[in-house]
């Protein structure tokens, strides 16, 4: 049974995590500050934290800094700001994921699984063979063809996964409607956008958490799609 250590100074978000994930069988812990969770884990072993960011003393952005000094657990920050440059800093602290109330029970419950299996895959001895790929949530086994998103095989069409493919060999750079379409379809690109928007959308119904949310494969605007780091 995984222990997570969920920390906010709303008692009332609090308890209601601490519903949702009894109701998956996760044991909980309770910490209203950033004190009280250090304290936690001096005394229990954690295997994640969902941590809000604002509160008082020690902060949820201290206090993931302080974790992460001393453990690779997964973190989720859990905040309401929704700000781009907060998320930013909660990620380059070493938080592991981010979720903006007000939030769903169901996308909690699955970025929870996700951050869980991650470190099972983390461990995973494929990941160091030539041929495998991985970010995030996702590995690409291009030996066997095989797409896995946390830890489950995905069914994926030929143009799909060889769209996963290229952008997942080629993390972060960004590739236009054009280039997707002469790499995969190996054909010349003429009026493509919607043919690739539609395959993107497909894409996204499989391997990401929210597909209307995206945080895997990403829209930059005006430009083309990239796979996130």
């Amino acid at each position: 049974m995984y222990k997570i250590l969920v920390v906010d100074d709303e008692k009332d978000i609090v308890r209601a995590i601490e519903i949702y994930l009894k109701s998956e069988n996760y044991q909980v812990l309770k910490a209203y500050n950033g004190e009280e969770a250090l304290e936690v884990m001096a005394d229990c072993d954690v295997d994640l934290a969902i941590v809000d960011i604002m509160m008082p003393g020690v902060d949820g952005i201290e206090l993931t800094r302080i974790i992460r000094e001393k453990s690779d657990m997964p973190i989720i920050i859990l905040s309401a700001k929704s700000e781009l440059s907060d998320k930013v800093l909660g990620l380059n602290t070493g938080a592991d994921d981010y979720i903006t109330k007000p939030f769903d029970a169901v996308e909690l419950l699955a970025r929870v699984r996700s951050c869980l299996r991650r470190i099972q895959r983390n461990a995973s001895p494929d990941l160091n063979r030539e041929g495998v790929y991985f970010s995030k949530r996702i590995i690409v086994d291009d030996n066997k063809k095989e797409v896995l998103v946390d830890g489950d095989e995905v069914k994926l069409t030929p143009y799909e996964y060889g769209i996963l493919l290229l952008l997942i060999k080629n993390k972060g750079c960004v590739y236009s409607s054009e280039e997707i379409y002469e790499n995969v379809w190996e054909a010349p690109a003429y009026d493509v956008k919607k043919i690739v928007s539609v395959h993107i959308s497909r894409l996204r119904n499989k391997i990401e958490i929210n597909p209307r949310k995206p945080d895997q494969l990403t829209s930059v605007y005006g430009m083309g799609y990239k796979l996130e780091e």
